[in-house]
């Protein structure tokens, strides 16, 4: 389920085997199963293609024949999609602001240009390798996007700019790019009104494009806000088969019981279905088997659990389309450099509350916190970018706390001497590169780096779930949600310390209030050790594999630390996971086929 296209005068028609053409000019292709629009100028000379989940009514389409696109165009509506407009002079690709949809490009392939909704299948045309420097990123500072922006885990292909409008001239000439998107902030209406209606909206697409489809429902505030809304949303006579996934023999948990309060409140709106997980489901059970993606997934760990829920639902119920909370954390937390830019523009009393807030829930003085905030308020984006280098080059100490623009987790031991080296590339390169977003506050800076990494990688998720043929969607991610939620003013924005505010008032009266309220999640981590000890045999093997070939891990450390954890010693193993992730990514990468492509000129007449 991929598309793109190309522009060469050598070759104006490359393409993947199996896919077909979108257009007269048939510069645009797909592979798959994607939701297509398409629209027509009034002279004849443009047509516009909608590529992907999108809410716009046939009369808002209709509105794009007789004039230029808006700049908003790709998060003007519900959904996650990319927009193409195809002449004869150029190909434009819309991209949307959240990375939802991301778009890679290859310049320079027989002369010209060739895009794609896949990193991968642009690796395969032209043989690129993976990209070691892309690879230690990941996995060592997984937290801290910047260090990768627009790099695909392929030497070579790019990503499109998210949030931009990028033009392809079919001459093969150099492509154009200009910003289009910038999350400054919005007063002209309620944050509360506006996330309940963006939220309403993204969900009732999906109920509309399937009204037979299924939601998580796990009990914590996201995804069950999620299933309220498509029972609100859903036709009359459909029910919503709401998931709650709980440990086997274990109905009492409060998981459970908030997800039942939930679903009672909607009885006659929601089928709640129950899916009990066994030792068979594990964390890092069958990791050798994930099936290939563009690049690690977050689900690979708990890969096993995700295609037992899927394969349970499509046989249970017949579940084309599921949604999931996914990426609401990372949109509705503040980030801690929240209470600089507080202090920047002279909210030193709120500052100074929401920095006893949180002390008092991390345990901790608020001293060091509201210290490290001043500093900060007086420190760039660019300035930060440069002192990062410097700590992971190891000549300077990073003594910001929580208060900083770019997170530095501690070196873990196993890591490889190519690893720090690529990681000092990476960081250089970083500061070189200019911010397309200047001059927003740093927590809202931070939240679009944060987002688009979430929305990314989620596309992966949703590539595992091709093979249970069920549609993934979060429509936290939706390029409409975020713009909500990003745009909020400074004043109006959520303490750092409370407990996603904003959507707990958007979903006023639809929850029981012991569900708005809650305030914690149950945890899985107990089972993440569980899952080491089961699957140790696979992952010894598992581990002498290409990152240690390539110098990012270093084994003879790695094994240790992995057996410590099995073992029940106390460590992150945030790490750790991504380091098993990318090597069951490489592993699934060299052993699935890719898709072949026609090339040349001779097969320009064919679909």
């Amino acid at each position: 389920m991929i598309f793109g296209g190309s522009g060469s005068p050598l070759r104006p028609r490359c393409r993947p085997e199996g896919s077909r053409h979108l257009t007269s000019r048939r510069r645009t292709w797909t592979l798959g199963a994607v939701p297509i629009r398409s629209v027509t100028s009034v002279d004849g000379r443009r047509q516009v293609l909608i590529l992907g989940h999108c809410g716009a009514t046939d009369t808002d389409l209709r509105l794009l024949r007789s004039a230029a696109l808006p700049e908003d165009v790709t998060w003007r509506w519900p959904g996650a999609y990319t927009v193409i407009e195809e002449s004869e002079e150029s190909v434009v690709v819309h991209t949307d602001p959240a990375s939802a949809c991301p778009v890679y490009l290859v310049v320079g392939h027989a002369g010209g240009w060739v895009w794609s909704s896949s990193a991968r299948a642009l690796a395969s045309l032209v043989g690129a390798a993976v990209d070691t420097e892309r690879l230690a990123c990941s996995i060592l500072l997984p937290s801290t996007p910047a260090l990768a922006a627009g790099r695909s885990f392929f030497t070579g292909i790019e990503q499109l700019a998210p949030g931009s409008r990028i033009v392809l001239p079919t001459d093969g000439s150099s492509p154009r790019t200009a910003t289009v998107w910038r999350p400054d902030p919005d007063a002209s209406r309620s944050p509360v009104e506006q996330l309940r209606t963006a939220l309403y909206k993204a969900v009732a697409a999906r109920v509309a494009s399937d009204p037979e489809l299924s939601c998580d429902m796990s009990g914590g505030l996201d995804s069950t806000s999620l299933a309220a809304l498509a029972a609100v949303a859903l036709p009359d006579g459909y029910r919503l088969n709401a998931v709650t996934i709980h440990p086997e023999g274990d109905t009492a948990g409060a998981d459970l019981r908030h997800a039942r309060r939930a679903a009672a409140a909607y009885a006659g709106r929601i089928n709640h279905r129950l899916l009990a997980m066994s030792a068979k489901h594990l964390p890092y059970t069958a990791l050798s088997d994930v099936p290939a993606t563009d690049e690690p997934a977050p689900s690979t760990i708990t890969w096993s659990r995700l295609m037992s829920q899927l394969a349970w639902m499509r046989e249970e119920f017949g579940a084309r389309t599921h949604v999931t909370g996914d990426g609401g954390d990372s949109l509705l937390f503040q980030p801690p450099i929240h209470l600089a830019d507080l202090i920047r523009h002279g909210r030193v009393r709120r500052a100074a509350s929401e920095g006893f807030g949180w002390a008092r829930l991390r345990r901790t003085s608020p001293v060091p916190l509201l210290r490290n905030a001043v500093r900060m308020s007086r420190t760039s984006r660019s300035r930060a970018l440069v002192r990062f280098v410097d700590s992971v080059s190891g000549a300077r100490h990073d003594d910001h706390g929580d208060i900083r623009w770019f997170p530095l987790l501690p070196s873990p031991p196993w890591a490889g001497t190519a690893a720090r080296d690529l990681l000092r590339v990476s960081a250089r390169r970083a500061v070189e590169t200019p911010d397309p977003l200047p001059g927003l506050d740093a927590s809202v800076r931070t939240l679009v780096d944060e987002v688009r990494e979430v929305a990314r990688t989620a596309k992966a998720d949703a590539e595992l779930s091709v093979a249970s043929e069920i549609d993934l969607n979060n429509p936290f991610l939706d390029p409409m949600v975020v713009n909500t939620v990003l745009r909020t003013p400074l004043d109006l924005r959520a303490p750092l310390h409370s407990y996603k505010p904003l959507l707990g008032r958007a979903m006023a009266g639809l929850l029981p209030p012991a569900v708005a309220d809650r305030r914690t999640k149950g945890s899985f981590d107990a089972d993440h050790y569980a899952g080491l000890r089961a699957n140790m045999p696979t992952l010894l093997e598992l581990v002498h594999g290409r990152l240690a070939e390539m110098e990012l891990i270093d084994t003879t450390r790695f094994i240790p630390s992995m057996r410590q954890a099995a073992a029940g010693v106390p460590m992150s193993l945030a790490t750790m996971e991504q380091a098993l992730s990318a090597e069951a990514w490489i592993t699934a990468h060299e052993r699935d086929p890719a898709p072949t492509w026609i090339t040349t000129p001779e097969e320009t007449g064919r679909d």
